[in-house]
């Protein structure tokens, strides 16, 4: 599964070198990422009701090239893994060239709301919605 989603680069997410402040990254993937689940139909809203809390608890970056002020870059999240865990990963390119800027993974694990316990393999409403969608 895949979803991707273009973002124009705000003025606000710069430094004074007219490029994207490398903390900024982290939001981008994760408009992407709710892009993903919104397509697997359990985005946080739906996994809160289920009574599990995803948490990220692993996040990779490689940044091979600057994303500058006014610059469109498209961002995309893969489904890597369900069973266990929740992997995903990304790619953020320059929408114009195609150039690849970023290159990102997220691991997220459930975390049983009532008992505050993480979860050794994803529910079993997980495993269904991804599922229900390949």
């Amino acid at each position: 599964m895949r979803a991707a989603v273009d973002i124009q680069v705000p003025f606000h997410d710069v430094d004074m070198m007219n490029v994207v402040w490398h903390g900024h990254y982290a939001k981008y993937l994760e408009i992407a990422r709710c892009a993903l689940l919104d397509q697997i139909g359990y985005n946080y809203t739906e996994m809160k009701a289920s009574g599990y809390a995803w948490p990220v608890i692993d996040l990779h970056i490689r940044y091979p090239g600057p994303a500058c002020f006014g610059e469109t870059i498209t961002v995309t999240a893969t489904l890597t893994e369900w069973v266990n865990c929740l992997k995903i990963g990304y790619e953020i390119r320059n929408k114009a060239s195609g150039k690849r800027l970023t290159k990102a993974t997220t691991t997220m694990v459930a975390v049983d709301m009532a008992t505050q316990t993480m979860c050794f393999e994803s529910p079993q409403v997980m495993i269904d919605k991804v599922t229900a969608h390949l």
